[in-house]
């Protein structure tokens, strides 16, 4: 599915999914650098994500997280993303210019399982808004958006490290849906 060498893989899907953890041993595996948006933005900004959305709210955030997307400048690396990109259009299109967007993509249950405190965890929800709503108003985004959409429904990370270069073309194993 990739165009060229040194090309990005970047990673998007709920908050959960695991981006980060499979950001970091795909770069590994692939010899490519590693970038989590999250951490760029708390370094950016001198505090943790839900500190940010505490004190200026979900826009605020929102437009911090697609200025620090948006500024990247990278080859041969694997990005994982914060779950909340998709809703900068701008954002997407310039990750879109660097590399092939994978979709990490859960289910309902396991989101629901996973993500017990979204607050404490720096997750944009809108007021009264639930897990099931912020599912259902997601996964449209990431399907929008993804190159190549990974399940990872009842897989290990490393399993799902494996579907993500078999999806690439990097490696046998299980497909992705395209």
């Amino acid at each position: 599915m990739r165009t060229g060498s040194g090309e990005n893989i970047i990673l998007i899907g709920m908050p959960t999914a695991g981006k980060s953890t499979v950001g970091v041993v795909l770069a590994k595996q692939l010899g490519y650098d590693y970038i989590d948006t999250d951490l760029l933005i708390q370094q950016q900004e001198g505090c943790r994500l839900e500190e940010i959305i505490r004190s200026r709210g979900d826009e605020a955030f929102l437009d911090i997280e697609a200025g620090v997307c948006s500024a990247l400048r990278c080859v041969r690396t694997v990005i994982a993303t914060g779950g909340s990109v998709i809703y900068r259009a701008q954002a997407m299109e310039h990750l879109r210019t660097l590399g092939t967007l994978v979709y990490l993509q859960i289910d309902r249950n396991s989101l629901r399982e996973r993500l017990q405190d979204a607050a404490a965890r720096g997750v944009v929800l809108k007021p009264g808004q639930t897990v099931d709503g912020l599912y259902r108003e997601r996964v449209g985004l990431y399907e929008k958006y993804a190159d190549l959409i990974v399940d990872e429904s009842g897989k290990h990370f490393e399993d799902v490290v494996r579907a993500v270069l078999s999806a690439l073309g990097e490696a046998p194993g299980e497909e992705a849906r395209q």
